[in-house]
């Protein structure tokens, strides 16, 4: 039986508030700083990389590629914790501990949390706007992932959880014009977020925010703006723009069509952001002093007629463009505004999109010729 393990617990208060212990000061909402914390909790004193890390969602495309990071870090004890049956991870690394468990169950993610020192919280049902414009309720019930990790973590004395979340906050109305000027943090208030989606996002970043203040949990919340590159889903529905521009690309390419399908006009813009920029800020952002959610994104903003351009100049042709215009596209226009990440951090994501996606590309190129020699391959 391949399914994960689903187990039944009673959801009264009594197994479980009795074990939350308020901190006595409550820590303000306008603090971007927490300067007394790795002092308080004894941080320096332990080597991180013996402690148990678990990254929730090791059966995606993020936790997979955080997974492989912390390995080649050399951290020991690795807990990677997927939905998935093992043979539909897009990473798996026998040297791990691999636990196959419904985080939606609250049993489970206390199995997921217990004996960690800390938690990355990638794991969520979603997929790029093709999904996520036609499974709200999918992404929504990812609150149940969301709420019961942090209620494992408080009550298993995590020292530190990440919590990734979206810029599908952000409210639609700072989305309208084309050339987005960037978005900063404070735009995701008065909330309108991307139906859905969105929503649960900004309610569990509400919810990270809380077990802070009320219980003292160390918890920071990234915002990711459109994470791309190999190991990843690029096909079946659930890929996002750069890995579904390649595809296309790729197929029209082998097959000798002349023509791609492209959803929307192509003016929608839009900003990539490589995943070894995502790696290395979501680390950064679990070790600072940074208490807000903050964005996590490339500012190298581009139109998806532009992002066809770099896909078809790395595959040396070109194609007719044939736009659905009643295709899900998103918002107008989105970007990543960086100012507080490069005060805070004196970093910002810098690989370029050309870089990345040329990468991207010849991992999905061999996917595909993998895939049509009748190949077993993850899409």
């Amino acid at each position: 039986d391949t399914r994960p393990k689903r187990l039944r617990i009673a959801y009264g208060p009594s197994s479980y508030s009795k074990k939350l212990i308020p901190v006595k000061e409550r820590i303000s909402a306008r603090q971007f700083h927490e300067p007394n914390l790795r002092e308080n909790t004894g941080m320096n004193e332990i080597n991180e990389k013996n402690e148990i890390v678990v990254v929730a969602g090791a059966d995606g495309f993020i936790g997979g590629s955080l997974v492989a990071d912390l390995r080649r870090q050399g951290y020991t004890r690795i807990r990677a914790v997927g939905a998935k049956p093992f043979e539909r991870w897009y990473q798996h690394f026998p040297d791990v501990e691999n636990v196959h468990l419904d985080l939606k169950d609250r049993e489970n993610c206390e199995t997921a949390a217990r004996g960690a020192y800390q938690i990355f919280m990638l794991a969520a049902d979603m997929g790029g706007m093709g999904f996520i414009e036609k499974h709200k309720v999918e992404c929504m019930l990812s609150v149940l992932i969301s709420t019961h990790m942090l209620m494992a973590a408080q009550k298993h004395n995590v020292q530190k959880y990440f919590y990734s979340s979206s810029a599908c906050v952000y409210n639609a109305s700072k989305q309208v014009d084309h050339n987005c000027p960037g978005l900063k943090e404070e735009d995701a208030y008065p909330a309108e977020a991307e139906d859905g989606y969105g929503w649960e996002k900004l309610f569990s970043e509400r919810m990270c925010r809380h077990f802070r203040e009320d219980y003292g949990l160390h918890t920071r919340v990234a915002r990711y703006h459109n994470v791309y590159g190999p190991n990843g889903t690029w096909s079946g529905g659930r890929e996002k723009a750069p890995a579904a521009i390649c595809r296309k690309v790729i197929e029209a390419k082998l097959k000798g069509h002349t023509e791609i399908p492209i959803w929307g006009d192509g003016n929608q813009t839009r900003s990539f952001m490589y995943i070894d920029d995502c790696l290395k800020g979501t680390q950064m952002i679990m070790n600072s002093d940074i208490l807000v959610p903050i964005n996590l994104g490339s500012s190298e903003m581009v139109t998806i007629n532009q992002l066809i351009d770099i896909a078809e100049s790395i595959a040396g042709t070109k194609f007719k463009r044939v736009y659905e215009l009643s295709a899900p596209k998103g918002v107008n226009g989105r970007n990543s505004d960086n100012t507080l990440i490069k005060k805070m951090l004196h970093w910002e994501p810098s690989i370029s999109l050309r870089e990345g996606l040329e990468k991207t590309y010849r991992w999905i190129y061999d996917q595909y010729v993998a895939r049509e020699k009748g190949m077993q391959v993850l899409a």
